[in-house]
Protein backbone atom coordinates (compact mmCIF):
# COMPACT_ATOMS: atom_id res chain seq x y z
CA UNK A 1 0.00 0.00 0.00
CA UNK A 2 1.28 3.47 -0.86
CA UNK A 3 1.92 5.99 1.87
CA UNK A 4 -0.09 9.19 2.06
CA UNK A 5 2.73 11.23 0.51
CA UNK A 6 3.07 8.93 -2.49
CA UNK A 7 -0.70 8.79 -2.95
CA UNK A 8 -0.95 12.60 -2.94
CA UNK A 9 1.89 12.87 -5.48
CA UNK A 10 0.03 10.53 -7.83
CA UNK A 11 -3.14 12.63 -7.43
CA UNK A 12 -1.20 15.83 -8.20
CA UNK A 13 0.44 14.14 -11.19
CA UNK A 14 -2.93 13.10 -12.63
CA UNK A 15 -4.21 16.64 -12.21
CA UNK A 16 -1.18 18.08 -14.00
CA UNK A 17 -1.42 15.49 -16.81
CA UNK A 18 -4.98 16.57 -17.60
CA UNK A 19 -3.60 19.95 -18.65
CA UNK A 20 -0.13 19.11 -19.99
CA UNK A 21 -0.02 17.36 -23.36
CA UNK A 22 2.99 16.71 -25.57
CA UNK A 23 2.90 16.99 -29.36
CA UNK A 24 5.44 16.14 -32.03
CA UNK A 25 6.37 19.83 -32.35
CA UNK A 26 6.45 20.40 -28.59
CA UNK A 27 6.99 17.15 -26.64
CA UNK A 28 6.37 16.71 -22.94
CA UNK A 29 9.45 16.61 -20.71
CA UNK A 30 8.49 14.21 -17.94
CA UNK A 31 10.66 13.91 -14.83
CA UNK A 32 10.70 11.44 -11.96
CA UNK A 33 12.91 11.45 -8.92
CA UNK A 34 13.48 8.64 -6.50
CA UNK A 35 15.57 8.76 -3.36
CA UNK A 36 18.74 7.84 -5.29
CA UNK A 37 18.16 8.56 -8.96
CA UNK A 38 16.61 11.05 -11.37
CA UNK A 39 14.87 10.14 -14.63
CA UNK A 40 13.79 12.36 -17.56
CA UNK A 41 12.23 11.66 -20.93
CA UNK A 42 10.75 13.61 -23.83
CA UNK A 43 7.41 12.11 -24.87
CA UNK A 44 5.19 12.66 -27.91
CA UNK A 45 1.73 11.96 -26.48
CA UNK A 46 -0.02 12.06 -29.86
CA UNK A 47 2.02 9.13 -31.20
CA UNK A 48 2.64 7.57 -27.79
CA UNK A 49 6.43 7.32 -28.17
CA UNK A 50 9.44 8.38 -26.15
CA UNK A 51 11.73 10.58 -28.24
CA UNK A 52 14.72 10.61 -25.88
CA UNK A 53 15.42 9.61 -22.30
CA UNK A 54 18.20 9.97 -19.76
CA UNK A 55 18.72 9.02 -16.14
CA UNK A 56 21.49 9.00 -13.57
CA UNK A 57 22.00 5.29 -14.28
CA UNK A 58 22.76 5.87 -17.98
CA UNK A 59 26.31 5.04 -19.04
CA UNK A 60 26.43 8.36 -20.94
CA UNK A 61 26.45 10.36 -17.70
CA UNK A 62 27.20 8.01 -14.83
CA UNK A 63 30.93 8.83 -14.82
CA UNK A 64 30.40 12.60 -15.01
CA UNK A 65 28.00 12.92 -12.10
CA UNK A 66 29.70 14.13 -8.94
CA UNK A 67 28.59 16.26 -6.01
CA UNK A 68 25.22 16.47 -4.35
CA UNK A 69 22.06 15.07 -5.89
CA UNK A 70 20.94 18.61 -6.77
CA UNK A 71 24.20 19.27 -8.61
CA UNK A 72 23.84 15.93 -10.39
CA UNK A 73 20.31 16.90 -11.48
CA UNK A 74 21.61 20.17 -12.97
CA UNK A 75 24.30 18.29 -14.92
CA UNK A 76 21.73 15.75 -16.05
CA UNK A 77 19.56 18.61 -17.33
CA UNK A 78 22.46 19.97 -19.37
CA UNK A 79 23.23 16.53 -20.83
CA UNK A 80 19.54 16.00 -21.61
CA UNK A 81 19.48 19.31 -23.46
CA UNK A 82 22.45 18.21 -25.60
CA UNK A 83 20.71 14.95 -26.54
CA UNK A 84 17.39 16.67 -27.27
CA UNK A 85 19.00 19.35 -29.43
CA UNK A 86 20.78 16.66 -31.46
CA UNK A 87 17.38 15.08 -32.15
CA UNK A 88 15.93 18.44 -33.20
CA UNK A 89 13.88 19.11 -30.06
CA UNK A 90 14.12 22.74 -28.94
CA UNK A 91 10.85 23.53 -27.15
CA UNK A 92 9.15 21.31 -24.61
CA UNK A 93 6.28 21.28 -22.14
CA UNK A 94 7.59 20.61 -18.61
CA UNK A 95 5.79 17.90 -16.63
CA UNK A 96 7.05 17.91 -13.06
CA UNK A 97 5.36 14.60 -12.30
CA UNK A 98 3.46 15.76 -9.22
CA UNK A 99 6.66 16.85 -7.47
CA UNK A 100 7.05 20.36 -6.11
CA UNK A 101 9.10 22.67 -8.33
CA UNK A 102 12.12 23.01 -6.05
CA UNK A 103 15.31 21.16 -5.26
CA UNK A 104 16.30 18.53 -7.82
CA UNK A 105 13.33 19.15 -10.13
CA UNK A 106 14.12 22.87 -10.30
CA UNK A 107 17.85 22.22 -10.73
CA UNK A 108 17.15 19.85 -13.63
CA UNK A 109 14.88 22.40 -15.32
CA UNK A 110 17.47 25.17 -14.91
CA UNK A 111 20.20 22.89 -16.29
CA UNK A 112 18.05 22.06 -19.31
CA UNK A 113 17.42 25.76 -19.92
CA UNK A 114 21.14 26.47 -19.64
CA UNK A 115 21.70 23.74 -22.23
CA UNK A 116 19.45 25.52 -24.73
CA UNK A 117 15.97 24.05 -24.25
CA UNK A 118 12.90 26.27 -23.98
CA UNK A 119 9.82 25.53 -21.88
Amino acid sequence: MKSGTQRMRVIRHRRVRQKVKGTSTRPRLSVFRSLRHFYAQAIDDQKGITLCALCTLSPQVSGDLKGTKTEQARLLGQKFAEIALKKGIQTLVFDRGGFRYHGRVKAFAEGAREGGLQF
